[in-house]
Formats: C-alpha cells, structure tokens, sequence
C-alpha cells in the first residue's frame, strides 16, 4: 500500500463500496464470465497426458498472470495521463472483486423460506451456493449450510479482497479473486481435477492464509470471544482446509452455535468434525451470520479508513 497513492486508494476504496452497495456484483459483461470461459478452455486443452501437475501450473500462470499484466500495463498507461483514471481502474478492481451483496442475498434467500416452514424452498435456495446434496437436509442442517457458507465465503469473497487491495491496490484484489476463482474451478480432489488442480489450490490457500486468520480473529472479537478463540484452538486443526477450518470453527464459537458434522456428498455422507459449542444451528442463526459478516465488515473498513488518513498525513509530509 505504501508504494500506492494512499489518497487515491481511498478514493478508489469509496467509489467501488458505492458500486456494490448500489449495484452488487455487475449483472452483466461480468469479466469472470469471459475468465471462466477462458478457465474451461484452457483446461480442456491442457488437462490430459502427463505432467498434470506442471501444466496446472501453467494454466493459472497464463491466466491469472495474463490478466494481471494487462491490468498493470493498462494503468501504468493511464496513470501517465490521469491519475483519477488510475484509481478508478483500481476502484474496478475492487468492485469486481467483492461480493458482499451477492453473498449476504443469497444466505438471506435461505434463511426467509426456513423461517416461513418452507423447507423444500430453504434447501433448493442452498442448493445454489454449496456442492453438498440438499435434497434430504433437514431443518438445522439447512440452517448449519447456510451459515457455513456466509461465514466461509465472508472470509473469500470479502475480507480476503479488501486485505490484498490494501496491500497491492486494485492488482492485489484481482490477484485473489482470480486465483480465488481457479480455485473454485479446478481445485477438487477427484480424479480430474486432484493434480490439474493443485497449482491453483495450493496458491488460493497461500493467498487466503493471512486473510482468513485476520477475519477469524474479527468474528471472535465480534462475538462470544472465549468461545470463538476456543473452537479456533481445539477445532480448527481437525478441519481438511487450513483456511476455512480457522475462519469456520471461530464464526461457529463467535455464534455460540455448532457446525459441521455429517453432510452429504455425491451420494455419500462425509463425516466432518464439528465446531463451535453450543445448540445445532437453527433458522434465526442464518440472520445471526448475516449480522456478523457485516459488523466484521465495518470494523475493517474503519480500520481500513483510519490506516489510510494516516498513511495521508505522512506521504503529505
């Protein structure tokens, strides 16, 4: 961030949080659409033959670098002729790499059926958000679902952006949400996609790592504090992601709530460790996440805003 004008990220900061507060995520000429276009093909080429590992490399070189060198190309040019255009192409960057609004809707989308007693509703709507099968989900584990994602995809789709666009500017929040996007693509543990996949795994993981302890020590402050750090320390560990596991375990102790456990998937249960203490999760619980996703989030942008004015003061001396 230091090498960055902290004025015009500020700037940039405000005017991509006013795109999202209006408008969301674009509807439309969304570039993650071409990406995931470019994504499908390249693995289709590329995924065959031997040296998956390697060529799964390349594939988020040639992508993720790809696009990061015509962003930076793009507005080292513009910055030689307006800086304001500069930072409104990090304030692009930015925008396009949250989803805070697309994420909180589509949780709340879940909790709002489940509340009303319409489960059939509640599972189809969480349907569309976790990979897990849904269709014989009960109440709580419905509730459990949803929570899960707003407090996983919290850490992903907001927190993680915000921290690499502080650090690096518009190219730092592109940076995650590209690899971030490979990740969701390729990075599964079957027999397609286990060592295609790996490069973009292992770099989503590297990138999250900072990020996802940072917001699991928000929610704990944000909440039951004992409980949340508690859960962190015994629970986290058993979890298969090193990321998810923290920022997870901390949410379930910060609600004073209990999740993971069995779910299941592609036909076959998957029995997860548990974490957080306290009751199964529950309908209100959805709601509880929302709230504390967005407390979480504007302690980090105070946070974020107070850096900034003084990272001001001292480049104006």
């Amino acid at each position: 961030m230091l090498w960055l004008n902290p004025t015009g990220l500020l700037a940039a900061l405000c005017i991509a949080l006013l795109l999202e507060w209006c408008w969301g995520e674009p509807r439309r000429y969304h570039f993650l659409v071409g990406f995931g276009r470019l994504a499908t093909g390249l693995a289709q080429r590329l995924n065959r033959g031997a040296g998956l590992v390697l060529r799964g490399g390349l594939a988020w070189l040639i992508l993720v670098g790809g696009a990061l060198g015509v962003f930076i190309g793009l507005r080292w040019q513009v910055m030689q002729y307006s800086p304001l255009l500069a930072y409104a192409l990090d304030a692009w960057a930015l925008w396009f790499s949250l989803g805070a609004n697309s994420l909180l809707a589509h949780v709340a989308a879940i909790g709002t059926p489940l509340m009303a007693g319409d489960l059939p509703l509640a599972r189809a709507q969480l349907q569309k958000i976790v990979s897990r099968d849904c269709q014989a989900l009960d109440e709580s584990q419905v509730a459990a679902g949803a929570v899960e994602s707003c407090l996983e995809n919290g850490a992903d789709a907001i927190f993680a952006s915000l921290f690499y666009f502080m650090l690096l500017g518009g190219a730092g929040a592109l940076l995650h949400r590209l690899t971030n996007t490979l990740d969701a693509m390729w990075g599964y543990k079957t027999p397609k996609w286990l060592h295609f996949g790996r490069c973009a795994a292992r770099m989503d993981d590297a990138l999250n790592w900072m990020p996802a302890r940072l917001c699991a020590m928000s929610y704990a402050l944000l909440g039951k504090t004992r409980l949340a750090l508690t859960a962190w320390r015994q629970q986290a560990p058993q979890w298969d992601s090193p990321n998810a596991g923290p920022v997870m375990a901390a949410g379930a102790g910060a609600l004073g709530i209990r999740l993971g456990g069995a779910a299941p998937y592609h036909g076959q249960i998957e029995l997860r460790p548990e974490l957080g203490f306290g009751p199964l999760a529950s309908a209100p619980d959805i709601a509880r996440s929302i709230e504390l996703i967005q407390a979480t989030l504007a302690w980090w942008l105070g946070v974020m805003v107070v850096v900034l004015l003084f990272a001001m003061v001292i480049h104006s001396g």
